[in-house]
């Protein structure tokens, strides 16, 4: 049995801003604040998949958590703990803003549990927050991130793509800050625009032109690989499917699918370069790959495979069980 975390949302509740970006309501599909109950039938159905184990963790996303009501998120603590206890899993992991965090706020999370912080931070570039909204600035999250380090927590982040005033080089400049700051866990999210945001008013106006598709996952492949190599592990990329994106969305990157296109696209570029590097022409090739990514090779409804087929390669696929993630090995075939 793997493990795994039980998700609960706490939209809108406590943030002090509201970026231009944001639509909790749209994003989590809720409207009602989380009662403490609902963290009790979560954890039931949880029980009955008969896929828990204790190395799972209770999550609130959606929200700034450490921002609302104080008692409203003791009570949620307070229920969650008791399944910590009682051995079913073997924390609480929260999201929350950076500027939401100082010693105060830590102490008490660690009384009650929690095992894992994320940070939103979205940009590290102060123009890009200060354009989106955010209500902090990049040394914030940096302060932030050393006193959840200095607790013993496990440390998370959380960026963005394509917001309003972003370029894919600052984008590449917050990835390589965020790894500087040794998190954990990433999270990685293209902007997308929805309902009754700002994002929506500047993009009918013209003035914001969001990401395509196509750009968001050739940026987002490369920021993969950045945070692959600094051994941080990519836990998310792209925007949730179901609740109410679907019928939210306006525009920009969202795709259901959106991590494996990622994954594809990484695939293929390294297949492209070993092409190159071996001067390898048009014909049939050996692609030798781990068994386990087969799929994310030849690309959604094979798109990958139709991609060399143009180039003029005829590729056969080789499952080589010591091949890592990402890893790939091509070479021609002798007819």
């Amino acid at each position: 049995m793997k493990h795994i975390n039980v998700a609960l949302f706490v939209p809108d509740e406590g943030c002090p801003n509201r970026c231009s970006f944001c639509n909790q309501k749209t994003i989590s599909g809720k409207v009602k604040p989380l009662k403490a109950y609902e963290v009790d039938e979560a954890v039931k159905t949880a029980l009955q998949s008969n896929t828990l184990t204790s190395e799972g963790e209770i999550a609130f996303f959606g929200g700034s958590f450490t921002a609302i009501d104080r008692k409203y998120m003791l009570t949620l603590l307070e229920r969650a703990k008791l399944y910590i206890d009682k051995g079913y899993f073997k924390g609480i992991r929260i999201s929350t803003r950076p500027d939401c965090i100082d010693d105060e706020i830590l102490s008490v999370l660690k009384k009650y549990g929690v095992t894992s912080i994320e940070l939103g931070c979205q940009s590290m570039d102060d123009k890009v927050l200060t354009m989106n909204n955010r209500g902090h600035n990049s040394a914030c999250v940096v302060k932030a991130a050393e006193a959840i380090k200095s607790y013993g927590f496990e440390f998370g982040v959380q960026m963005m793509t394509g917001l309003y005033g972003d370029t894919d080089e600052t984008a590449i400049e917050t990835a390589q800050k965020l790894i500087d700051l040794k998190p954990d866990t990433v999270r990685i999210y293209p902007t997308v625009v929805l309902e009754n945001t700002r994002l929506h008013e500047l993009y009918l106006k013209g003035e914001y032109i969001p990401q395509t598709v196509e750009e968001a996952v050739e940026l987002c492949s490369c920021l993969i690989e950045m945070f692959e190599k600094a051994g941080v592990k990519v836990i998310r990329v792209g925007l949730h499917s179901g609740g109410n994106v679907e019928e939210g969305f306006v525009a920009g990157a969202f795709h259901p699918a959106f991590k494996e296109l990622c994954d594809s696209r990484i695939y293929l570029n390294e297949v492209l370069k070993q092409l190159r590097e071996k001067a390898i022409e048009k014909g049939t090739i050996e692609i030798s790959v781990a068994p386990r990514y087969v799929s994310a090779l030849t690309g959604q409804k094979k798109s990958n495979i139709a991609y060399l087929r143009e180039m003029g390669y005829k590729t056969e696929i080789i499952r080589q069980d010591e091949l890592q993630k990402y890893e790939v090995s091509v070479r021609g075939k002798q007819i």
